[in-house]
């Protein structure tokens, strides 16, 4: 994931990014997990490349990871990278098992 310059860093603006192609393995059964990430960013200094971002999610393809923990890895990641003034990830994973999951994860945290 690459950080390039926010040209428009004097001003409050928020960017949405909608990846629906999302895809990872169950840690459990290395069965494919998809999902569609939604990061919803307010710039600092940096904005994300987007090619980057894409080739970034693209190399979850084939980890085994739970889907709370791939959000929070993302949100984690993007916050070391491209240091948002705030940032929001959202994975709503496909039904799996009768189950529909949806998390999200924020930077800063807004319980403090």
């Amino acid at each position: 994931m690459e950080a390039i310059e926010n040209k428009y860093r004097e001003r409050d603006y928020e960017v949405n990014i909608r990846f629906p192609e999302f895809t990872c393995l169950c840690p459990m059964t290395a069965q494919p997990d998809f999902a569609e990430i939604m990061i919803t960013y307010v710039p600092g200094d940096c904005i994300v490349e987007l090619k980057s971002l894409k080739l970034y999610l693209n190399s979850y393809r084939d980890k085994g990871i739970f889907h709370e923990e791939a959000v929070n890895r993302i949100l984690s990641d993007f916050v070391e990278k491209i240091c948002p003034k705030k940032v929001e990830v959202i994975g709503a994973f496909n039904v799996r098992g009768g189950i529909h999951t949806t998390v999200t994860a924020r930077y800063p945290d807004p319980k403090g």
